[in-house]
């Protein structure tokens, strides 16, 4: 505690009070008892001491709010003390003054204070052994080094430990807001990738149940009805299953028993045949074919090192999610699906479909799955672009991610 203002100059601290007030008593008693530590000196009244005594009383109330100032009315009135009497209480406030000068006055000061404290003694015991050669120095010094010297670096020790204690209090605030910051931003990354995976997993199927409803209201065929009723009822079937899984993995292992016959893969690379079937059946009504180039291994190698959970995962949404978009948005015509690894075992995934401008989608979307594909590509370290193309056969829609090499380790 430094100084204060100066309202806080007019409200000593409650301790302090005590303190000021005990001493002056203390003193008043002592001169009452004509209990003096010594004779006076230079001719004074030993009726001074009792001004030395006020002075010092008034410097323990400013001990805490303003320790330097007490500390200079501290010095003159027990040198004005000795001179007069001494009185023991004087001096002991005085021990006390100097405690609280360098436990709550600045930080130069507490570092200055102890080190005068010894320079002072030990110029008083040179100055006192030559003036006054006699046995008896030896205690005098020891009492100056009592009142100045013990109290000054006790103060410092105590503000050491008060600084080391403040330190590791600021560290475990700055390690608990650091943890509330790591704790936040895993909340936020989770909410963020539950949004992606609810989105990747949803939104294809109401797509197509959206494309169907729409062509079962324009088409006058009981056939072609019947068949768009049967796409939105698998897709319907589909997306709810899907649905409960993922509300399932939400919950806690005792809520989740129920879940526990479903089917809860990842889905892998090997899934893009049966994604691609669905989006052939999805966009039949559309007039969009796709096909599937699978050039992971163009040298007829065999299979190879398999590739990682999370790169598979994020390739085959990357592919879910254009193919909606497709679904959604491409003129009639084939979109091409290519999956390839090159020699270091990165991927790249290609997407293209016809685009032309339209009146608006076959059905309304909220644009977050281009964001959810770049999102996806950023986390593992890869590149993603999306974008209209424009090249001998038309313009086309691109959609691009590349990730680095990330190869399953082998069980061992």
């Amino acid at each position: 505690m430094t100084a204060s203002s100066p309202a806080a100059l007019g409200r000593p601290h409650r301790l302090d009070l005590l303190i000021a007030g005990g001493g002056l008593l203390g003193g008043l008693l002592l001169w009452t008892m004509n209990l003096h530590g010594g004779p006076p000196q230079l001719g004074l009244p030993p009726s001074l001491t009792l001004l030395s005594l006020t002075a010092m009383s008034g410097a323990e109330l400013l001990r805490r709010t303003a320790p330097m100032a007490a500390l200079g009315i501290a010095v003159p009135a027990l040198a004005l003390d000795i001179c007069a009497g001494t009185l023991v209480a004087t001096v002991l406030m005085f021990t006390d003054v100097v405690y609280a000068a360098v436990l709550y006055g600045p930080a130069a000061a507490a570092r200055r204070i102890p080190l005068h404290s010894v320079l002072g003694t030990v110029v008083a015991a040179v100055a006192l052994t030559a003036a006054w050669p006699d046995p008896q120095v030896v205690m005098v010094v020891i009492g100056i080094a009592v009142i100045t010297v013990a109290p000054a670096w006790t103060g410092l020790i105590i503000r050491n430990h008060r600084d080391a204690a403040e330190s590791a209090r600021l560290r475990a605030e700055q390690t608990a807001l650091l943890a509330e910051m790591d704790r936040t931003q895993a909340v936020a990354g989770e909410r963020a990738r539950m949004a992606r995976e609810l989105h990747d997993m949803v939104a294809n199927h109401l797509s197509a149940i959206a494309i169907h409803a729409t062509a079962a209201q324009s088409i006058d065929d009981p056939s072609a009805t019947r068949e768009a009723l049967g796409v939105i009822r698998e897709n319907s079937v589909q997306g709810l299953s899907e649905m409960r899984r993922l509300i399932g993995l939400l919950r806690d292992p005792k809520a989740t028993a129920e879940y526990a016959d479903e089917p809860a893969a990842t889905p892998t690379l090997d899934g893009l045949d049966a994604l691609i079937a669905q989006a052939r059946t999805n966009g039949a009504s559309s007039g969009l074919t796709f096909v599937l180039d699978d050039a992971r291994h163009p040298d007829g190698t065999g299979p190879g090192p398999r590739t990682a959970a999370p790169f598979e995962l994020a390739v085959y949404r990357i592919v879910q999610e254009s193919l909606t978009n497709a679904l959604k948005h491409a003129a009639p015509g084939e979109v091409r699906v290519r999956i390839a690894r090159d020699r270091s075992g990165a991927l790249t995934v290609t997407v293209r479909s016809p685009f032309a401008d339209r009146p608006g989608p076959r059905a309304p979307g909220s644009g977050t799955g281009l964001v959810g594909m770049r999102e996806r590509t950023a986390l593992l370290g890869g590149a993603f672009e999306a974008g209209p193309e424009s090249g001998p056969a038309g313009t086309v829609w691109l959609v691009r991610a590349a990730l680095p090499a990330a190869e399953e380790e082998e069980q061992r």
